[in-house]
C-alpha cells in the first residue's frame, strides 16, 4: 500500500468518501482543500491548504506522496484543464506519484463544454509522463436528484427525453480507493450504475420519495449535445458495476426537500 495518498477536493461529495475509504483501509491520507483545516478537526488524516487555480501551496501538498486522487473539478474547459496542468506540474517536480483522474462516461462523445474540458484534462494526464489511471463514471445519483428538485418547483415538471444510468458516489469512491492502492492501469474500465432508465421513470421515483405530485413533461431539445445524450453516448451498460439503485439512494434521505442525507458506508 502506498505510504501517503493525497486527495484533491477531499472535502467534496466524492472526495470525502474517497478519504473515508482510504482511512478505513489503513492508508496515510492527506486532504487538499482551498480552505484551512476547520478548528478543532481531529480527523485521522493530514491536511494541505492549496489552490489549484492559483497554484499556491500545490507543490507542498504533493510533496512526498505516492498517489494523488484528483477529485477537485472546475466548470469550463480551460478552467478544468488548468487545474490538471497545475497538479501535473507540481507532481512532476515532487517525484512521480500515481495520478488518478476522475472523469465522466461520454466525455469524448458528448459535446457539452464541461465534458470537453474533462476530455482535454484526460489528455493532459495521459501525456504527463506520470504513472496514471483515468476512471470514467456515469452521472451520480446526487446530480439527478438536484436536477429533479429544481424541475419540481413548477406544477408541470420538465425532464429531458433521454436515459440515464446513475451511479452512487460511494461506489465510485470504493473503486477509486481500490485503484489508488494498486498499480497504475492507464484507462480503467468505466463504472456505471446498475440500471439504464428513462429520465421520466427516475423523475417519478423522485416525486414519490419526496411526497410531491407533479405532471412530468418529457422534452426534446435541439442540437448535437442532446442528440448525443439521446443516442446514449453517456451510458455504460456493459459496465453496470454499481449496486445502489436510484430508489435505494433516495431512501437514504431523511428530508428530500431539506437535503438531509444519511450517506451509506
Amino acid at each position: 500500500m502506498p505510504r501517503q495518498i493525497l486527495v484533491t477536493g477531499g472535502t467534496g461529495l466524492l472526495g470525502r468518501q474517497v478519504v473515508g475509504r482510504l482511512v478505513d483501509a489503513g492508508a496515510q491520507v492527506r486532504v487538499m482543500s482551498r480552505r484551512a483545516r476547520p478548528a478543532g478537526d481531529s480527523s485521522p488524516y493530514a491536511w494541505a491548504t492549496a489552490d489549484l487555480r492559483s497554484g499556491a501551496g500545490v507543490t507542498e501538498a504533493v510533496a512526498g506522496v505516492d498517489a494523488v486522487v484528483h477529485c477537485a473539478t472546475a466548470f469550463g474547459r480551460q478552467a478544468e484543464v488548468q487545474l490538471v496542468r497545475t497538479l501535473v506540474d507540481a507532481a512532476g517536480r515532487g517525484g512521480s506519484p500515481h495520478l488518478l483522474y476522475t472523469s465522466i462516461v461520454g466525455v469524448d462523445r458528448v459535446p457539452l463544454p464541461y465534458y470537453k474540458g474533462k476530455f482535454a484534462a484526460e489528455q493532459v494526464v495521459q501525456q504527463s509522463g506520470l504513472p496514471h489511471t483515468v476512471l470514467r463514471a456515469t452521472q451520480f445519483h446526487d446530480l439527478l436528484r438536484a436536477v429533479f428538485a429544481a424541475a419540481a418547483r413548477v406544477p408541470v415538471m420538465p425532464v429531458p427525453d433521454i436515459r440515464f444510468q446513475p451511479v452512487d458516489a460511494g461506489e465510485v469512491a470504493d473503486r477509486l480507493a481500490s485503484l489508488a492502492v494498486g498499480e497504475p492501469v492507464g484507462r480503467a474500465p468505466d463504472i456505471g450504475g446498475p440500471e439504464v432508465r428513462d429520465a421520466r421513470e427516475l423523475a417519478g421515483a423522485y416525486l414519490r420519495a419526496s411526497g410531491r405530485r407533479r405532471r412530468i413533461l418529457p422534452i426534446r431539445l435541439p442540437g448535437k449535445t442532446f442528440r448525443a445524450y439521446h443516442a446514449g453516448a453517456h451510458l455504460a451498460p456493459d459496465h453496470a458495476a454499481g449496486k445502489v439503485t436510484f430508489e435505494d439512494y433516495l431512501a437514504g434521505y431523511s428530508d428530500l426537500r431539506g437535503g438531509s442525507y444519511r450517506a451509506p458506508r
